[in-house]
């Protein structure tokens, strides 16, 4: 019985393996490319793919390579696509939160606009703000220098409308904000959406190391001030670590068995 059960286990183990390769893949795979990636037989390899195609987990394009299949663009379809990078996302929201005490943001871009997609509330009452609902000027916002500096938002061509007198508005203002950003690897700003209001926000990246979300904090200026190197850096450490939930892990489906071979070694 325990032999069948851990056959049974191998064999549900492997066809994740495949699933998890085409999905994650670039382009479509062919056969060869998925036999070589699994290292299974060429027999076994065959049935897999075939038991996968009939329950719609993968299917063929027109060239007859393996891509995504229906199942997953059906639960796109009834899902909000963000969902999982806030659920990955929370935890390093809740640390951040816990360390600094601060306000917690996450967003993303929707075409030309930054959009918060999940908060973790101040522990302080000063400070403490739903800023889900609220849009806010990318030039404006530590979140949304973070997409300009990365390249995920295009830097405008003219002069912006100034919230405050310390807004940066023009475009060769906001290159150098970029340019700086870049530099150090986070985003601040000061008194520049609201007077009194200091934000800090570093970039999250994809499995291609492209910026897919900024994650970053907000409070009083009085407050974080003389602390905004530590936060900064705080920031980025955090944003690294969740940026690796994103990223195929070693011995996994990337992963050539020669290369499983040295990671267990």
């Amino acid at each position: 019985m325990s032999e069948t059960s851990g056959s049974g286990t191998r064999a549900v183990d492997r066809a994740a393996d495949l699933v998890a390769t085409v999905v994650q893949a670039d382009e479509p795979l062919s056969f060869a490319d998925l036999q070589d990636a699994s290292g299974l037989a060429k027999s076994t390899t065959s049935r897999m793919l075939a038991a996968l195609e009939r329950s719609g987990l993968l299917e063929r394009d027109a060239s007859g390579g393996y891509v995504a299949g229906r199942i997953f663009w059906l639960y796109a379809a009834r899902h909000d696509p963000w969902e999982e990078l806030v659920r990955l996302a929370r935890p390093a929201m809740e640390a951040i939160g816990e360390a600094t005490g601060e306000t917690v943001h996450l967003s993303i871009t929707r075409e030309d606009r930054v959009a918060q997609v999940a908060q973790v509330d101040s522990t302080f009452l000063l400070g403490t703000r739903d800023w889900t609902e609220i849009d806010v000027p990318a030039h404006c916002s530590a979140l949304g220098k973070v997409f300009f500096a990365w390249g995920r938002l295009a830097l405008p061509d003219g002069e912006l409308e100034a919230a405050t007198e310390a807004t940066l508005t023009t475009p060769a203002q906001l290159r150098r904000d970029a340019v700086r950003t870049r530099e150090r690897g986070w985003a601040i700003t000061v008194d520049e959406l609201e007077v009194g209001l200091t934000g800090l926000a570093a970039p999250v990246r994809g499995s291609h190391d492209e910026v897919i979300a900024a994650i970053g904090i907000s409070g009083p200026s009085q407050r974080l001030e003389g602390r905004l190197d530590e936060l900064g850096e705080e920031l980025v450490e955090h944003a690294a670590e969740l940026s690796t939930l994103f990223r195929p892990a070693p011995g996994g489906p990337h992963t050539s068995p020669a290369q499983k071979e040295e990671v267990v070694a």
